[in-house]
């Protein structure tokens, strides 16, 4: 793994050459994070009781930070890498390394994935817990948060690299980019609770991986569970998609080698 470990050395000092993006980036997230925030707030200030569906002011807030902090820390850039790659020609140059192109991508996504949970999520999480009212979760959900953490990373590089994938078939993977990213946004509970979503839409999302992204890790944070065993079910669903995905990326991998076509040079 020692020739890995180079990718992800490079990779990080790349990530933090470029902190005029970061600075960008951490702007992005603060004023998409105000938009939802404020929004939910509202709507549950003016329901009848301050609740719905268990969701006081406090516990929306927290969820709402914690899901923000979970697309931060997903975007790892993978699935423009790979484009960029098509794009330039430069694939052809990797693929007759003697090293597994699909893992360089992961090992290079590490060191973005970090960075963006240090300088990004961490900040974007501190300022609105200063600026409201937030539940504060427990040790044990915090462990079972970073835990589920570890599965919601791999299965959005996963997606991410299964839309760069994509490339080598369309090319420009522009459209299918906004369509996964739509889908990511309503299915994965980042947007709305899925706790508090139409029946149909959220009988949807329960049978889609998008949910391992965000909403298992922050339900467990909130401690919406029924005993360690369900937290423990929850766990091993992630981790059961991430490895479903994995063979669904190894599949399509190798079906576009088959056909690839290399531009630019």
């Amino acid at each position: 793994m020692r020739r890995y470990f180079c990718f992800s050395s490079a990779s990080l000092q790349t990530v933090l050459e470029y902190r005029s993006l970061m600075l960008a980036n951490l702007a992005t997230s603060l004023v998409s994070t105000a938009l939802v925030v404020f929004l939910w707030r509202a709507v549950i200030v003016q329901t009848p009781g301050d609740e719905i569906a268990g969701f006081g002011p406090q516990e929306i807030t927290t969820y709402l930070l914690a899901a923000q902090l979970l697309n931060v820390v997903n975007m790892n850039q993978a699935d423009s890498e790979i484009s960029s790659d098509v794009l330039r020609g430069s694939i052809s140059i990797s693929l007759v390394r003697p090293v597994s192109y699909p893992l360089v991508r992961f090992m290079v996504s590490l060191p973005v994935v970090l960075v963006n949970a240090l300088l990004i999520g961490l900040p974007l999480v501190l300022t609105f817990g200063l600026l409201f009212e937030i539940e504060i979760p427990s040790a044990l959900g915090l462990c079972l948060f970073l835990l589920a953490t570890i599965p919601s990373v791999i299965i959005g590089f996963e997606i991410s690299f299964l839309t760069g994938v994509a490339s080598l078939v369309t090319t420009n993977i522009w459209g299918v980019r906004v369509v996964v990213t739509a889908l990511v946004g309503i299915f994965s509970g980042s947007l709305v609770p899925i706790d508090l979503m139409p029946p149909l839409l959220a009988d949807i999302s329960m049978v889609l991986p998008f949910k391992s992204m965000i909403n298992s890790p922050v339900q467990l944070l909130l401690g919406r569970y029924d005993g360690l065993s369900e937290a423990a079910l929850v766990i091993l669903g992630q981790c059961a998609w991430s490895a479903g995905l994995l063979a669904l990326c190894t599949v399509l991998w190798r079906g576009a080698m088959r056909k690839i076509e290399v531009l630019g040079g």
